[in-house]
């Protein structure tokens, strides 16, 4: 490496001290659930996943949250540590980590009345300091008796004794977004009337105590913070002011506060757990900075820190001492070796997009990234095998699944050559990014070219396949990669509305007369973004929704703050709504449900969110010429860039 290489993030990596433990560099990965558990313990595939960026280069790592007491498991996939039987796999786990340089802390966790788990089939019961209802749960927690909060107290010493014995380099105390700390320090949630509840310093015992019981179940060697959020973003929640009073009073027995925002019971507070692209990249600065001065202590900031340079300048700043950089190395766990090599360019930058690392959770499926869908499947395909053969390979499309697939083979030795009919590449994820607010899609498109530019694949644009040029090219294998078509649905239409599709608004091909109403079929970005595009630009916009609401199959952070945005618009939002006619500008719809007509009047325009159709024609055109031909991504079956970009691993790894 190059002097001058190491001086684009001189602080970044350069190595930092939090009382007894020396962190190698600035970079943490933060804790983040990531459902690779096994009967609430570590098992192989939570070892591979945290030994992957352990290896990338990561200076700390920060083990997902663990459960301190039997009324902590908040679902099945949290991990426990109530038990001593719990210190040898965590002992395998964090000796896999701190093998490969990085450092590790653990987060010992109580979700009070945030319990949302099932066990035999039912809801779990939820226990907080007092009877006040999860409005995004629908949890009403009954209030722990005196005695349980002596037990819950003694579990969180216990696990962060069990977590010394297993060899963690420090714990930390998880008193963020709502959480068990954070109910017995909010005036909004604690009501006792005995030790723990009343004015500010009872309210903060419960917290003190659980510190307390942590320094004296490990030796002045382990570290021990706690994780705060700066605030709670909720009217009825937490502000600034009051965690700046509460890390004042907790500074002197902390190791370090970790800082973040929001709160798991509402959703504008829930939003913040895992902010998406639409929030400024380290937006959360100007708060981390506060405390740092006011406190002295070392401060880790989390918050759309996506890219190293990013880092550095809040380093720099002095506004915290090491960054929380958990999505940055879901998507790249090479990101710091590459960045510390001079390679920063070549980092596969975290879009924002929450599909498939918070997403997956909260459908109970393993963690991974919809750029890197090698994430969270390490076991299967953490380590690439170079072809026994290489073979001359031919991908149709270069859209994201082409791209993925064109990447891999090439890695895996293949000579590969991708043929786009388009001007260039990046498929449909092209349009996606011109939505109000996703102009950091795009980035899956960027990251996914400089790995094309760092291959030897052959890219031809403006080059549509036909059977000819396969019979030519004599590929020992077609992977078709061609895409689909914005499809129409079937309604009786008079002529009198103009009806077009929404990507043909969104890159300027068609544009919406004063009054317009989009037929949201897909109920996902494409419904909340074109009617947020028209209500920007002064159209009278309804959208009908085929479903209960918009964004109903996206993510629930961005489904939230979509609704929200439509709402600040004056959009008007139906539900259950499917299209069936126009008739002299007025639309008709049913109500899916109710199966009544609604209909709306004075239409100029009607905008299709609607399905697509594949385009595999050539998959049949060609069969009796070449055996191998792998069908993946929307001409398989019109799905997501997920499901593309996966396919695409699929199918280079496996020709």
């Amino acid at each position: 490496m190059r002097p001058s290489d190491l001086m684009k993030f001189p602080l970044l990596f350069s190595p930092f001290r939090i009382s007894e433990c020396t962190v190698p560099n600035r970079i943490v990965s933060t804790g983040h659930d990531t459902n690779l558990v096994e009967d609430n313990l570590p098992g192989d595939a939570l070892i591979a996943y945290h030994r992957a960026r352990a290896k990338g280069g990561a200076g700390l790592i920060i083990l997902q949250v663990t459960g301190v007491h039997e009324t902590a498991r908040t679902s099945g996939h949290v991990l426990m540590v109530n038990e001593d039987a719990c210190i040898a796999p965590f002992r395998r786990l964090i000796t896999e980590i701190q093998s490969c340089g990085s450092k590790v802390f653990v987060q010992l966790f109580h979700p009070g009345r945030e319990a949302i788990g099932r066990s035999d089939g039912v809801t779990i019961p939820a226990f907080a300091p007092s009877a006040c209802p999860s409005e995004r749960f629908r949890t009403v927690p009954s209030p722990f008796r005196l005695e349980v909060i002596k037990e819950i107290v003694d579990g969180y010493g216990d696990a962060a004794r069990r977590m010394a014995d297993a060899g963690a380099d420090g714990v930390e105390i998880v008193a963020s977004q709502g959480y068990l700390p954070a109910q017995f320090i909010s005036p909004h949630t604690n009501l006792r009337s005995d030790e723990y509840g009343g004015d500010f310093d009872a309210r903060l015992q419960f917290p003190r105590e659980v510190v307390e019981a942590c320094r004296q179940g490990v030796d002045q060697s382990v570290v021990v913070g706690m994780r705060l959020s700066l605030e709670e973003r909720d009217i009825a929640g937490m502000g600034e002011d009051e965690t700046l009073k509460v890390c004042r009073s907790l500074a002197q027995e902390l190791d370090y506060i970790s800082l973040v925002a929001g709160s798991s019971s509402t959703a504008a507070g829930a939003v913040h757990i895992v902010p998406q692209m639409t929030w400024e990249n380290a937006y959360l600065s100007d708060g981390a900075r506060t405390v740092k001065q006011m406190t002295g202590k070392p401060i880790m900031l989390a918050g759309r820190i996506n890219q190293p340079h990013e880092a550095e300048a809040i380093l720099a700043d002095g506004a915290a001492d090491l960054c929380g950089m958990a999505r940055a190395l879901i998507c790249d766990p090479e990101m710091p070796n590459k960045s510390f090599a001079g390679r920063s360019d070549d980092v596969r930058a975290c879009i924002g997009c929450n599909q498939a690392c918070i997403g997956h959770y909260q459908l109970g499926l393993p963690i991974s990234c919809i750029q890197h869908p090698e994430t969270g499947r390490e076991l299967t395909y953490g380590d690439m095998q170079s072809a026994v053969r290489p073979r001359n390979i031919l991908v149709v499309g270069g859209g994201v699944a082409g791209m993925k697939a064109a990447v891999v083979a090439n890695q895996r030795g293949h000579k590969v050559q991708l043929w786009e009919a388009g001007a260039r590449l990046g498929g449909q994820a092209l349009q996606a990014q011109l939505l109000p607010g996703r102009a950091e899609f795009g980035g899956i498109v960027t990251n996914l070219e400089r790995e094309i530019a760092l291959s030897t694949v052959e890219v031809r644009l403006r080059s549509e396949v036909t059977r000819a040029d396969v019979a030519s090219m004599h590929p020992d294998a077609v992977i078709l990669a061609s895409g689909s078509t914005p499809d129409r649905p079937s309604f009786d239409d008079d002529g009198s509305i103009d009806v077009v599709q929404a990507v043909d608004v969104l890159v300027g091909n068609a544009k919406a007369g004063n009054r317009a109403v989009v037929y949201d079929w897909r109920s996902d970005w494409l419904g909340i973004g074109i009617a947020e595009h028209l209500a920007l630009e002064g159209v009278n916009v309804s959208l009908l929704v085929n479903g209960p609401c918009p964004g109903e199959q996206i993510q629930s952070y961005l489904r939230d703050e979509g609704a929200a945005r439509l709402f600040r618009l004056g959009v008007d939002v139906r539900p259950y709504m499917r299209l069936y006619g126009s008739l002299a500008g007025t639309a008709f719809c049913v109500h899916t449900a109710a199966q009544e007509a609604v209909e709306f009047d004075s239409v100029d325009t009607i905008i299709l969110a609607y399905a697509n159709r594949v385009n595999d024609g050539l998959a049949d055109s060609i069969s009796d010429l070449i055996e191998d031909v792998i069908v993946i991504g929307d001409a398989l079956n019109p799905r997501t860039a997920e499901e593309a970009v996966y396919e695409g691993l699929r199918a280079g790894w496996s020709v």
